[in-house]
């Protein structure tokens, strides 16, 4: 497969030259909705988030027949500072619990028909300590944002991405206050379930990161600086969903933070993007906030792996089905005064 980037410089220029959403298509979507057996908005949201992907797919009816699931795994050199309640081995373990079946998101995501794919991305190479130096090098960032756009299945019709890595909710809250500012504290949670000893341990690497690698660059720099191979993994996956006009649904507080690098690169790069739902991580709504998205649901999930995301494909796929499968008021006869 030949590369579609070399180095963060082209991965800049198609982040460029993405496509927009089509705005015929959401035209076509809005008269429709307005003629359905049904009183004006009474399905809420359902009516909105089916036109917006009606706008990405390009029909006024369209189907999701093909979700994919992408979990990229990662290990992070910070770790060894004790940000984890959890050991790093546990990255390999759980990877291979995702590939026999045992995990949470084998069974979301068969629920709800998505095809799963996991991608363990050199864990034997944890990054970088980003308090001693820069989390990765250029080649290494450029090798695990290829790694995410080539998971991404041309046939899909809606992508969500997840993530495993021990210690990465420290990476995502570095990378939360390098791009959106204020305290290492207001950004940094509990994560695994750390200690009030741990917290404070976390939140100090946080800021010592931040204060080392913070102003320097835009979005993909600081994600080279302060991020992980599985949250590169991320960005480049949804960039590359962009550019086959495949909507995508984000997951939690560490899948948010690996987005908003692309916000934060080119504005708009998160258009075809809608929050799935609001995470228990404490963080989190301030960075839904920050990058304009409302949550679709929000029941106190905390487990990441794209978890949350799986869990509203279930939505997503209701509010299709209404607006393509519903008739209108013409097609069934009823009387729409």
């Amino acid at each position: 497969m030949t590369a579609a980037f070399s180095d963060l410089a082209g991965f800049r220029n198609l982040l460029a030259t993405q496509p927009a959403r089509d705005t015929a298509a959401i035209a076509a979507a809005g008269a429709r909705n307005g003629q359905l057996t049904k009183p004006p908005a009474a399905l809420g949201r359902l009516e909105d988030l089916a036109i917006w992907y009606a706008g990405w797919r390009g029909t006024d009816r369209p189907t999701v027949a093909a979700p994919q699931v992408i979990v990229f795994a990662g290990n992070h050199g910070v770790a060894a500072q004790g940000v984890s309640a959890f050991p790093s081995e546990v990255t390999a373990q759980m990877v291979l619990n995702f590939e026999h079946g045992g995990a949470a998101i084998n069974q979301l995501a068969r629920t709800f028909g998505a095809k799963l794919d996991v991608h363990a991305l050199s864990l034997d190479r944890p990054t970088a300590d980003f308090t001693q130096g820069p989390a990765m090098r250029e080649d290494e960032l450029c090798e695990a944002l290829l790694a995410g756009w080539n998971a991404v299945d041309e046939t899909t019709d809606v992508l969500v991405t997840g993530e495993m890595g021990i210690g990465n909710t420290t990476s995502a809250a570095a990378l939360a206050t390098a791009l959106f500012g204020g305290d290492a504290g207001a950004w940094t949670g509990r994560g695994t379930g750390v200690d009030d000893e741990g917290l404070a341990t976390k939140t100090r690497v946080v800021a010592e990161g931040v204060a080392r690698h913070g102003g320097k660059g835009d979005g993909l720099e600081k994600l080279r600086r302060l991020g992980g191979r599985e949250l590169a993994g991320m960005v480049g996956a949804i960039a590359r969903a962009r550019s086959l006009r495949i909507p995508v649904l984000l997951d939690g507080f560490i899948c948010c933070a690996a987005a908003a690098c692309l916000e934060k690169t080119v504005a708009g790069s998160l258009d075809h993007c809608v929050a799935s739902h609001l995470s228990a991580e404490g963080a989190h709504g301030p960075m839904l906030k920050a990058l304009g998205k409302e949550p679709l649901l929000s029941l106190g999930l905390r487990l990441g792996e794209a978890s949350g995301a799986a869990l509203s494909l279930g939505v997503l796929k209701a509010a299709v089905a209404c607006l393509s499968g519903m008739a209108t008021f013409a097609e069934a006869g009823v009387s729409d005064s």
